[in-house]
């Protein structure tokens, strides 16, 4: 198997003062003296190390690498140390396909915050760094430069200017708007440096970094200022050659606008775009680095790593994991190496593959790191550690199978035979009837148990041989019918004996090999088992244990290596895919074991369970019983990736529907019923129900489970969970929420759209907060409601009138309270009265064809139903429904339905307020 891991080039010993370079980037708990990763520069080649020095003394440190060491002993270093502590802004290497000298050393620029450029040039020949001119950028003396970079002939740079050299500015915004963005034509020829006149690309614009990318320059806002009304929601690419702007924003996948960069004015710049900026977000951009063709990768705040193109767009690449929270602290790089983005947060290492978003590999680093670009390895992702400078190579850990070399010292052969006969003592020693405890030595001396002794003889002659039959000595030792036996136990047990031989020399790979290469092999055998065990026809209760232990004791490797047993594919649009066999859904969607029900409480979950929906229910202790394969995957992702449970649960229930209503797999191996969803046997619990009992025993945060909880029941499709999930959200008062729901799930049945008119329905009557919704509820409206029962439905609703003893006389109500009036009523009475008085088109289609009986008539009730409706009509229909934690399997007409059918009273005497 190809994994990548690190190989050190250098651990900075053949770098002039290597140990001063070790002190600096050695972090110390002093943050006044810790030198950032964010400082430290590399050449193209390199061979040379920069380290800004910011405090307690500013300056710059160059650590250089020669060919002949005795050069090293006379040579010039490029260590500037600038009188008046004037700081340096940053220091590159200019373009050399722009350097049109004879010599080869590159040429360095050291650019300070006061606009002074010092040109150096790197000569070993000539001992060292050698400055060919010094320039001053800006033509004011006040102006400040705050950041800059070379793109293709050009230097282009950043500065803020004092108040009376920029357009006047009162305001606090104004003052925001004092900088310009500036560029100048360089060349380098013949040991010097000629700068062309400087020009304004941009004036009256806030502090931006300047990013070179190819021929691209990208201006970011500043990412360590607070944001400021809109100026800091987008950001602006500058193409020299094309001569135009484009406005772009994290928030869009497409520019908002590209515009002529003859308008330098910042603000006329921006003025079309004002309206559109004002409704988003400030940009959380937490670290960004150029591709070098043109591109941009952003590392924003929500976790996702985006590229920014050349031609605008913006395309998410890979997702961090939920947890992810950006802290000022936090220590990120990235850098673009052909096909592959290396990310570092923190001390976590992420390869990523950029066309698919796939992650290659997660690696843990001991401290953080910080990635460059080597000219001559541009495909090959480089890092520099406080250790030294690595590079990321991809090596084969391929375990190797039968023919391998044994372990030295070990004999595999020895080991063998002795775990045959341990085995052999465990088997004995359980079916016999003595006390006597039997050893290994009995094994071998006593004679009576021939099996082990012929199982140790294969072995021994098999790893001896190789493929061939030792025939010589089973002539000597049994003449020719042994040879026949022994032929046929070695086919018999050549799989094994196989398996054997692997598994030895895979634990001489654990004994021999360092730390990276043992958990390469843990992770590929994790992702082997749990390939295996979901793949197998029927997992019994010791598979299932073995199972829940690999998820328990490697949590990530198992979550991968599920992700690849069932090939999930999270496509962006919210919804998950699976290529997976129906084999290993077969097993995942197994029913939960009788045991484990029991074990939790759940031996009744088939029926209905009534209660409120944050019932508590109490988990299984882990070594009670083992979790069934579907609860064991919800929980692992849960832990991974939260925001994807109700999408596995979807996807689950789309695989299930399938085993169910498919050809091949309506089977009794799948061992579902032919009813909805398999739920006809005591233990075929439904899947979202299955789902919400993990969710409440892991204990989340209140808030996220009742979010997930919601969207479980939503999920499932299932009436009385919409049901259920429609009364948390009434609870928490998400009313735009409850619309919602309300209209997505009433076209499902009139059953359901029933259901969901009455609960709105008395809501209505108990409060005013669903006012502004009231057109959209009084859509749906069931065709066979009357006045008289949306009546009697709200007169049973309304609010107790001794919280109402203060109102004043009907039929006048108080402005403030929340008592529902006629007027809100009357849409809904009027639209319901306009269908009463249309002509009823039921029997249409059978009055034009009088050779079909008509249908009969309803059953009038009787008496006996007569009187239990009337008992039934003195609960609300609404308040009479307990939702449950996990709603009832099997789907039944609510209460609240015949109490409404039945329910003939007049209307009482007590008089509704007028609008």
């Amino acid at each position: 198997m190809l994994r990548f891991v690190l190989e050190e080039l250098s651990d900075f010993g053949d770098y002039a003062g290597y140990q001063k370079l070790r002190d600096l980037l050695t972090f110390s708990n002093d943050e006044r003296s810790r030198i950032r990763l964010s400082d430290v520069r590399l050449s193209p080649d390199g061979r040379h190390i920069h380290v800004l020095l910011r405090q307690p003394k500013v300056g710059l440190m160059t650590f250089d690498k020669y060919e002949r060491h005795q050069l090293a002993l006379n040579s010039k270093k490029l260590d500037v140390w600038f009188k008046g502590g004037v700081p340096i802004v940053d220091v590159f290497y200019l373009d050399h396909l722009h350097n049109k000298g004879n010599g080869t050393g590159a040429v360095a620029v050291v650019v300070f915050e006061n606009g002074k450029a010092e040109f150096w040039k790197f000569l070993e020949c000539k001992t060292g760094w050698h400055l060919l001119q010094t320039s001053e950028l800006c033509n004011s003396p006040q102006a400040r430069v705050v950041s800059v970079c070379a793109c293709s002939s050009l230097l282009v740079w950043c500065e803020e200017r004092p108040a009376s050299e920029s357009s006047p500015a009162h305001s606090s915004t104004g003052n925001k708007l004092r900088y310009c963005v500036c560029r100048r034509d360089f060349e380098v020829e013949d040991g010097a440096v000629s700068l062309g006149g400087l020009k304004i690309i941009l004036h009256n614009n806030p502090k931006f970094t300047v990013i070179s990318s190819g021929d691209y320059v990208h201006l970011l806002p500043n990412l360590k200022a607070k944001p400021q009304l809109c100026i800091s929601k987008f950001f602006l690419t500058w193409s020299p050659h094309h001569d135009f702007f484009t406005i772009s924003t994290t928030f869009k996948n497409t520019p908002i606008k590209k515009l002529s960069a003859k308008e330098s004015d910042f603000r006329r710049l921006i003025t079309d775009c004002l309206g559109y900026l004002s409704a988003l977000e400030p940009l959380e951009i937490c670290s960004f680095s150029p591709t070098g063709c043109g591109g941009l990768l952003l590392l924003l705040g929500t976790g996702w790593l985006c590229l920014l193109q050349k031609d605008g767009m913006l395309r998410q690449v890979y997702k961090l994991a939920d947890n992810f929270t950006p802290q000022q602290d936090t220590h990120a790089s990235l850098y673009m190496y052909m096909n592959t983005v290396g990310l570092i947060v923190g001390k976590t290492l992420h390869l990523v593959e950029v066309n698919c978003g796939r992650e290659l590999q997660k690696i843990a680093l001991k401290k953080e790191g910080l990635f460059y670009a080597n000219q001559a390895e541009r495909r090959t992702p480089h890092l520099l550690l406080e250790t030294g400078l690595f590079m990321i190579v991809e090596k084969d850990f391929t375990v190797k199978l039968l023919g391998s070399s044994p372990a030295e010292g070990v004999n595999p052969g020895a080991l063998m035979v002795e775990a045959v006969f341990e085995e052999a003592c465990k088997y004995y020693q359980q079916r016999s009837l003595s006390n006597t405890q039997l050893t290994v030595d009995n094994l071998k001396k006593g004679g009576r148990f021939q099996a082990p002794i012929s199982l140790a003889s294969i072995l021994r002659n098999y790893l001896i041989s190789g493929f061939g039959r030792n025939e010589t000595e089973v002539l000597q030792n049994g003449g020719s019918e042994h040879i026949a036996g022994k032929e046929k136990l070695m086919c018999s047990l050549e799989g094994e004996l196989r398996a054997l031989v692997s598994l030895e020399d895979l634990k001489g790979s654990l004994v021999r090999g360092n730390v990276k290469e043992v958990e390469a092999v843990c992770e590929t055998l994790v992702e082997k088992e749990v390939v295996r065990l979901l793949s197998s026809t029927e997992l019994d209760k010791e598979a299932l244990l073995y199972l829940n232990s690999i998820f328990s004791i490697f949590p990530s490797q198992a979550w991968r290596a599920a992700q690849a047993a069932l090939q999930l594919h999270f496509n962006g649009e919210g919804t998950l895919s699976s290529r997976a066999p129906q084999d290993v859904w077969k097993t995942v969607l197994s029913p939960c074991p009788n045991s484990f029900l029991s074990a939790n409480g759940q031996s009744k979950l088939s029926h209905s369970l009534k209660g409120d929906y944050n019932c508590k229910i109490k988990p299984a202790a882990p070594t009670s019983s083992a979790l069934p394969v579907f609860e064991l995957l919800c929980q692992s992702v849960f832990h991974f990736q939260p925001s994807w449970l109700p999408r596995f649960l979807e996807l689950s229930q789309q695989q299930q529907g399938s085993a169910v209503l498919g050809l091949s797999l309506a089977s009794s191996s799948w061992g579902l019923s032919s009813g909805r969803g398999g739920e006809g046997r005591e233990n075929n619990v439904p899947l979202y129900k299955r789902a919400l009992w993990v969710l409440s025993s892991l204990n989340p945060d209140r808030q996220q489970r009742q979010d997930l909880e919601v969207e479980l029941l939503l999920v499932s499709g299932r009436p009385n969970a919409i049901l259920q999930a429609l009364r948390i959200l009434m609870d928490k008062h998400h009313w735009e929420r409850v619309t919602q729901v309300a209209h997505q799930f009433c076209k499902q049945s009139p059953l359901l759209n029933k259901e969901i008119f009455t609960t709105l329905l008395c809501e209505v009557a108990q409060h005013r907060e669903l006012d502004p919704y009231l057109e959209l509820l009084w859509a749906l409206c069931p065709e066979d409601y009357t006045v008289t029962t949306i009546l009697n439905l709200v007169l049973k609703n309304l609010p107790s009138h001794s919280s109402c003893a203060s109102s004043p006389p009907a039929p006048f109500a108080d402005p403030d309270s929340s008592q529902l009036t006629i007027g809100q009523l009357k849409p809904l009475l009027r639209k319901v009265l306009q269908r009463q008085t249309k002509p009823s088109q039921r029997y249409a289609d059978i009055l034009q064809s009088p050779s079909y009986p008509p249908p009969a008539l309803p059953r009038q009730p009787t008496e006996r139903a007569r009187s239990m409706s009337d008992v039934n009509a003195d609960s609300a229909p609404c308040s009479s429904m307990d939702p449950s934690f996990y709603p009832e399997t099997h789907e039944q007409t609510s209460p609240a339905n015949t109490n409404i059918q039945g329910s003939k009273a007049a209307l009482p005497a007590d008089p509704i307020g007028f609008a």
